[in-house]
């Protein structure tokens, strides 16, 4: 029987397969290779499909993420509050931006960012919070906002996996500044790695774009030191076509979620919650499989489905605090519960927009029969 994999990248190539084919003719024949019109127009048009005025393309999301804290103000001597639930590249781009990752705990339910708890940990030092748009949902950053009102604090969302989705009808960046990811397996995913950094603030769309440009906008200008990362002409044509079927895609992948809701319902495993006013768009869907705080039922569960065929995988399995990289940060263990329960269950199914019925069937059969194990 064939497997499923955890995303299915060689069924969207093959609804592409002949533009990107195009695009990739005019590129070469243009030698536009860093830059360009493809570059020029993509920008156009993601922007435009984030309900946002301004985007900067940027050669991955963790460049862009820390680029954008850069633009805020961000540097040696201050601190960026952040979730210790989510992937180390959130914490890499508060570091490489020469700040102190402060880590605050998840909300149990969503597993976004606990606002309450990012709030009290505000020091003077404190420049920016990043809440993380997880799986494909936004963090609850009205409520940052209205907390950081009169404060001097940017809000710099990391939105590497939430291309398409909106909260109360809007996007990430639409009310400030958010860096995305376009790592292949990324709703909308490049061939090889890309991102982008979307803002409502002009300043800040030109201080991005100076910074990822060896500090400047025009050659051999350098007004401050920055670094290299553009987004390049080849990306850009894959990206074009895949954003011109993002918004069909996301809603088959709304429809995929639905159909794991009702068929995991009896199920021994914990269903995601979308928050109220969330317009989910499922980069990844998570269930919990209830454990004795270790993860070995987890670990034997993705087991089993990997030996079926099934291309389960874990997001994320040790929270930041807990990784070598950035133990000098301090935090004992249990210094975050919340996220410390829930890395040792947190399972994540096949979700793409060219999944089907049957194939969802099979994989929570799957399922049902490792649990009972």
């Amino acid at each position: 029987m064939p497997g499923i994999p955890l995303v299915d990248l060689a069924a969207a190539h093959c609804e592409i397969a002949e533009e990107v084919e195009a695009g990739f003719k005019r590129v070469i024949a243009e030698t536009a290779f860093v830059g360009g019109a493809e570059v020029a127009a993509f920008e156009r048009e993601y922007a435009a499909f984030s309900g946002v005025p301004h985007c900067v393309g940027v050669a991955n999301g963790t460049d862009g993420l820390e680029l954008a804290l850069r633009a805020v103000g961000v540097g040696p001597g201050t601190e960026v509050i952040l979730p210790a639930n989510t992937f180390i590249a959130t914490a890499e781009a508060v570091a490489r931006a020469g700040a102190r990752p402060v880590l605050v705990d998840c909300d149990l339910r969503s597993y976004l960012i606990d606002v309450d708890a990012a709030l009290a940990a505000i020091t003077p030092a404190t420049r920016a919070i990043v809440p993380v748009h997880l799986y494909g949902q936004l963090a609850p950053v009205e409520r940052l906002r209205a907390g950081l009102a009169g404060r001097d604090i940017a809000v710099v969302e990391d939105a590497a996996q939430c291309q398409g989705a909106t909260r109360h009808g809007r996007a990430a960046g639409a009310d400030g500044i958010a860096a995305t990811s376009f790592y292949p397996g990324k709703n909308l995913g490049a061939y090889g790695d890309a991102g982008a950094v979307v803002t409502a603030d002009a300043g800040l769309a030109t201080a991005v774009r100076r910074l990822g440009s060896h500090g400047g906008l025009r050659r051999y200008a350098h007004d401050v030191v920055g670094v290299n990362s553009r987004l390049d002409g080849l990306q850009a044509v894959v990206l074009r076509a895949k954003l011109a079927r993002l918004a069909a895609w996301n809603t088959s992948r709304r429809a995929a979620a639905a159909r794991y809701h009702a068929l995991l319902e009896s199920v021994e495993v914990l269903r995601p919650t979308v928050l109220p006013g969330n317009e989910h768009v499922w980069h990844v869907y998570c269930v919990r499989v209830p454990g004795d705080g270790t993860p070995d039922r987890r670990d034997r569960v993705l087991a089993r489905l990997t030996a079926a065929g099934v291309g389960a995988a874990i997001h994320y399995p040790v929270p930041v605090h807990r990784t070598p990289a950035f133990a000098g940060l301090g935090y004992a263990e249990g210094a975050f519960p919340n996220a410390e329960r829930i890395a040792p269950e947190l399972l994540s199914l096949p979700v793409y927009p060219q999944l089907t019925e049957k194939q969802q069937e099979r994989i929570v059969a799957t399922l049902r029969a490792a649990l009972a194990d």
